[in-house]
């Protein structure tokens, strides 16, 4: 076998693995295993389309940022109160999964989010709850340097926050449509 053979077997090998450490009944089954050892690979009958289906996920999860984004629709609603202040919108960084919203600040929301958006997670919440998260200010305990380095403002990263959502939003969706179709296959 060629050097370049060699190569794309083992490529085809990692994307089996990937694609059946996705796979939902792979994952209830060993659940209590995979909390406490490495986890032990079953070679399942159709291995082609296994590997397909793990090229699939790892080219939507590694290139996440240049997946096309999902049409989410914005609504703006100026916040007087915050404008007359001089500040800027009060974040929110909220979600409301039953009404596919994503509420930003006191200015910004976000419609349109499908409900298996919610479903791909990231350890124990959706990876939207997880970027909704990671964007939300927390003060520093010490007043030093509270004082001298709080400096994020959400108003700062809003724009790239809702293109992260809109992408992130694309990978959860295409996510679970590449979970529902291994449901259904040939152990």
């Amino acid at each position: 076998m060629g050097e370049g053979a060699r190569s794309r077997l083992h490529s085809r090998i990692f994307h089996y693995v990937y694609g059946v450490l996705h796979d939902p009944v792979y994952r209830e089954k060993y659940a209590l295993n995979l909390k406490r050892d490495f986890p032990r690979i079953p070679l399942y009958k159709d291995f082609w389309q296994w590997a397909d289906w793990g090229k699939a996920l790892m080219d939507l999860h590694i290139g996440y940022e240049s997946v096309e984004p999902w049409k989410l629709k914005r609504t703006d609603v100026t916040d007087e109160k915050a404008k007359q202040a001089g500040q800027a919108p009060k974040p929110m960084l909220k979600a409301n999964k039953e009404a596919g919203l994503i509420v930003l600040d006191s200015e910004t929301t976000l419609a349109g989010v499908p409900p298996e958006a919610w479903n791909y997670r990231l350890g124990n919440r959706s990876a939207l709850e997880w970027i909704l998260d990671q964007y939300k200010k927390s003060k520093p305990k010490d007043p030093t340097i509270r004082e001298k380095f709080d400096t994020y403002r959400f108003a700062d990263y809003k724009e790239k926050v809702i293109d992260l959502l809109a992408r992130v939003t694309r990978v959860s969706v295409e996510t679970q449509r590449i979970v529902e179709e291994m449901k259904k296959a040939q152990r």
